[in-house]
């Protein structure tokens, strides 16, 4: 069985026993999350889509760690004006394993 979940603005297909690293929640390691918003769920023929979310869908999920991506390098440069700038960012992440799924 697989679902289609919705958390931090982005949408992920997951499936039991998953892991994957989505936007910082605010969660202990080792804690259970429940995620509501369920955008559809799916076994073989039978696919439950919602409009928006599917009623009663749940996801839980396990906290496995926090942490940070690889740095992205940004530059601005201006030619011919002796301008150039440089910066980074490093996006927090969560990384969830997914425990089970109800729809």
């Amino acid at each position: 069985m697989y679902a289609v979940i919705q958390t931090g603005g982005k949408q992920y297909r997951v499936k039991e026993g998953q892991t994957l690293k989505v936007e910082k929640i605010p969660a202990e390691v080792g804690a259970s999350v429940n995620i509501d918003k369920v955008l559809m769920v799916g076994e073989g023929e039978s696919v439950k889509v919602g409009a928006p979310y599917v009623e009663g869908g749940k996801v839980t999920a396990k906290v496995v760690e926090h942490g940070r991506h690889k740095k992205i390098h940004i530059i601005k440069f201006k030619r011919r004006k002796h301008h150039e700038k440089r910066t980074g960012h490093r996006q927090d992440y969560t990384e969830l394993e997914i425990t089970g799924i109800k729809g």
